[in-house]
């Protein structure tokens, strides 16, 4: 029997995440912000700094149904990288984080498989660099100020039969999906239907992928 996805990525030889930048993308480490050794975000400045270069070719993996080992999307995104890399064409892999629901679901991990998937495995697959669970804070912050403007008198005048914001979680948990809110007395609120949404499909998820600034 082969080895585990889970056995050949701890197995992998991971360099430091400064050095990957620097030799195999040209990007000095000061434009780095360092998630530990292995991860990194680039900088804004640096990446504005591209905008007069020609834009490189794009491939488009999507649409691909996973077959029963998990060789989908990700693992034939990787596997394509990492073939045109040996070609001697450089190539950069760009893939979207893991949500935790599907990872603790049937679908499991989104990292790829096999010897074509990207490290550290376990990191990816749970918080990265953290980003997710400062979206879900973010969108939960806006659900309360709402409800709590609401509380204290609505003067614009929501309907709060229209309410679209929902708070947000990144597990599977269908006893939330729908749900009923505010009971207990009117110190917590206005009683009503409401539920919880999966971090990913929230509206400060889509702010933030269309976002181009920290502005």
């Amino acid at each position: 029997m082969g080895l585990q996805n889970i056995e050949i990525a701890q197995a992998a030889r991971m360099q430091p995440i400064g050095r990957v930048a620097r030799e195999r993308l040209g990007i000095p480490e000061e434009s780095l912000e360092p998630y530990g050794r292995f991860k990194a975000k680039v900088s804004l400045d640096y990446i504005r700094q591209l905008d007069d270069r020609p834009d490189g070719k794009l491939l488009l993996v999507t649409a691909i149904s996973p077959t029963p080992a998990g060789e989908g999307k990700t693992t034939m995104t990787v596997g394509l990288g990492d073939a045109l890399n040996l070609l001697g064409r450089k190539t950069v892999v760009c893939l979207r984080e893991p949500a935790l629901g599907p990872v603790f679901g049937m679908k499991g991990g989104a990292a790829g498989g096999g010897y074509a998937q990207v490290v550290p495995m376990e990191d990816i697959n749970l918080h990265f660099t953290g980003d997710f669970s400062a979206i879900a804070l973010a969108n939960n912050l806006l659900a309360a100020l709402v409800d709590n403007h609401i509380h204290h008198g609505n003067k614009l005048g929501f309907d709060v039969r229209r309410i679209a914001v929902r708070r947000v979680l990144d597990v599977n948990d269908r006893a939330l999906r729908e749900t009923m809110a505010g009971l207990g007395g009117a110190a917590n609120g206005y009683p009503r239907q409401d539920g919880f949404d999966i971090v990913v499909a929230s509206e400060v998820m889509a702010i933030f992928c269309l976002a181009t600034s920290l502005a």
